[in-house]
């Protein structure tokens, strides 16, 4: 593990180091995000080894892409748009323009989310999957294009949790305790497609506010296991049998990046929530109970 560490980590420091030389850049504020960078990506990732990973073997790979109807791979595309916009803000800050910014931050979460990927790839129960690379690669590039192209964020990627009722049958997989299950348990994650609807359409309007969007949500129910669901958990108690489906969502969202307020601290807290799609009015539609209204989605 912890050369894989090294090797990652001076892969994501080195180019800031080297942008140090660039007399523009605050350089108290860079050794700020570079001291800061290191010990989360380090915390991440030792954080992850033990709540996720266990003991790790021989590197090998593994074919994933039919589990979890596809909702992993959609939060391995949202964790590096997130990453990318969460990190591009941070390194702007040291001084950097903008589109240099979005570069690396873009490169720095496609180097933390390929070194977890490693870690798949010594797991006994997983491998490392070319299809989450192709995820985390589409989510970095997600963001980049629409910063270098448009110069904002017309469509942004979301994620929503909602407590579901399946890890109880098999906590081992779907998680045991809260933050577990945020992880773990893809029964109760949404991943949307946040669009502003001023931005894409409505420029012209003064009726939409700067902040509204329309988004498309995706998740899926009745999953106690990858590829298909098992009789038995790992303790041998039966588990019910569940109807395995798709939900789509669709419902209006808040882009809070876009509200605006003179607080710095308002700010900086709206930038970081906008990771989430904010509870309001919206549609659900599935194969069991077809069309659904809800006061509330998220």
């Amino acid at each position: 593990m912890i050369p894989h560490l090294k090797k990652s980590l001076v892969l994501i420091v080195l180019p800031m180091i080297l942008w140090g030389q660039d007399s523009l850049v605050n350089k108290k504020r860079l050794n700020t995000v570079l001291i800061g960078t290191g010990t989360l990506y380090t915390g991440s990732l030792i954080g992850l080894g033990t709540i996720w990973y266990e003991d790790l073997g021989r590197f090998h790979f593994f074919n994933d892409n039919d589990s979890w109807g596809y909702t992993d791979k959609l939060g391995h595309t949202t964790t590096a748009y997130q990453i990318s916009r969460i990190g591009t803000d941070i390194f702007e800050w040291t001084g950097l323009g903008r589109k240099k910014s979005a570069w690396y931050a873009g490169t720095a979460s496609l180097v933390f989310l390929t070194s977890v990927e490693v870690f798949d790839g010594m797991s006994d129960e997983w491998g490392f999957s070319l299809g989450d690379m192709a995820a985390n690669t589409i989510g970095a590039a997600a963001f980049l294009s629409q910063e270098l192209f448009w110069g904002e964020q017309k469509i942004s990627l979301k994620y929503s949790y909602r407590k579901s009722p399946y890890a109880q049958y098999r906590p081992e997989l779907l998680g045991s305790s809260t933050p577990e299950k945020w992880l773990k348990d893809y029964n109760a994650h949404i991943y949307w497609a946040s669009a502003n609807l001023k931005s894409l359409a409505f420029s012209a309007s003064n009726i939409i506010p700067d902040w509204l969007n329309l988004a498309l949500g995706y998740g899926i129910d009745g999953y106690t296991g990858g590829s298909s669901n098992p009789s038995e958990n790992s303790k041998g108690e039966s588990i019910p049998t569940f109807a395995r489906q798709s939900q789509i969502y669709l419902s209006l969202d808040v882009d809070l990046t876009r509200i605006k307020t003179k607080s710095k601290f308002l700010r900086s807290a709206f930038n970081t929530l906008n990771i989430l799609k904010i509870p309001l009015p919206g549609i659900e539609y599935n194969r069991t109970n077809g069309l659904r209204y809800h006061w509330f989605a998220f």
